[in-house]
C-alpha cells in the first residue's frame, strides 16, 4: 500500500508539472488576444489541462475535452463517496480559516492527527499484546514512504512559474503603460469590479466561493446547458457590440501600429 501511495504521489506531481508546460507553451505573445472558448472544430483532440489549472480556471470547468479526468471525476460527482468527503474537508478548513489564524488552524488539525494516530498505536499495542501476536508498527508501510520532494520535479516547477510570472509581467506592463487603449480601459473596469468585491468579501470569502462555486456550477451547466448557452451568447454578442463601437469612437492605440 505505501508504494501505491508513492506511486499516486509522483503521478500527482508529474501531472501538475506537465500540466502547467503544456499551459505555458500555448501562453499568447503579448499584445494578443486569445478567446476563453475553444472551438471543437478546430481542435479534434485538445491536450487535457493539469489538475492543478483545471481547478483554478473557471472557462475549463465546462469544457470536458479540456477538463482533467480526475477533476472531473470530483466536480460532477461521477462518486459521491469521494466528491463529498473532498468538498466537504476542504469546505470545513476554509471556514475555519475565517475564523482563526492560520496557525491556529494548522496547530489544531495537526493535534487531532497526532491524538488520533497515538490513540490508534496505544489500541495496536494493547490488541498484539492481548492476542500475543508479532504484527509491530501499525504504521510501519506509512513510515517507509519516501515523501522527499524529488529535486528535478522542484526544479522543474519552479522554472515553470518564473516562465509564468515573467509572461505576467510582460502583460501589466503592456496594460499599464496603454499599449493598446481598449485592452487598457478594460482592464481598467476589471479593476473598478474588483474594488466593489473587495468592499463586499474579503479574500478568504471568495475563495470559499469559488471552492464551492467549483463543485455545484459545472453540475448546473451540465442540467441546464441549452438555456444557459443560449443567454451567454447573447451576452457575449452584446458585449461584441459595445467593443465595436468603443474602438470605433476611440481609433488609437490599436494593435499593429508600432509606438513612436
Amino acid at each position: 500500500m505505501a508504494e501505491d501511495l508513492q506511486k499516486v504521489a509522483n503521478e500527482i506531481v508529474d501531472n501538475v508539472i506537465d500540466g502547467v508546460e503544456t499551459e505555458l507553451k500555448t501562453v499568447p505573445a503579448p499584445g494578443s488576444l486569445q478567446t476563453n472558448i475553444v472551438d471543437s472544430s478546430q481542435a479534434e483532440e485538445p491536450a487535457k489541462k493539469s489538475v492543478l489549472c483545471s481547478m483554478i480556471c473557471p472557462n475549463v470547468w465546462f469544457n470536458k475535452k479540456l477538463l482533467n479526468p480526475k477533476v472531473e471525476n470530483l466536480i460532477y460527482w461521477r462518486d459521491p463517496k469521494q466528491s463529498a468527503p473532498i468538498f466537504a474537508g476542504v469546505l470545513i478548513i476554509l471556514l475555519a480559516l475565517t475564523y482563526f489564524s492560520l496557525i491556529s488552524v494548522i496547530a489544531y488539525l495537526s493535534l487531532f492527527t497526532l491524538i488520533g494516530t497515538t490513540a490508534f498505536r496505544i489500541y495496536k499495542n494493547i490488541i498484539q499484546a492481548i492476542q500475543k501476536t508479532g504484527d509491530g508498527h501499525p504504521f510501519k508501510e506509512y513510515l517507509d514512504v519516501d515523501v522527499a520532494l524529488p529535486q528535478e520535479k522542484v526544479q522543474d516547477f519552479c522554472r515553470v512559474a518564473t516562465a509564468h510570472l515573467n509572461a505576467a509581467l510582460v502583460e501589466l506592463r503592456r496594460l499599464f503603460l496603454v499599449e493598446d487603449l481598449v485592452d487598457s480601459v478594460k482592464f481598467g473596469v476589471l479593476l473598478w469590479v474588483l474594488t466593489y468585491l473587495g468592499s463586499w468579501f474579503n479574500g478568504m470569502t471568495l475563495v470559499i466561493i469559488a471552492w464551492a462555486a467549483l463543485f455545484t456550477l459545472p453540475k448546473i451547466y451540465q442540467a441546464n446547458q441549452a438555456q444557459i448557452d443560449a443567454n451567454l451568447e447573447i451576452v457575449r454578442v452584446k458585449i461584441a457590440e459595445i467593443t465595436e463601437k468603443v474602438k470605433a469612437a476611440v481609433p488609437i492605440g490599436k494593435k499593429g501600429e508600432k509606438l513612436e
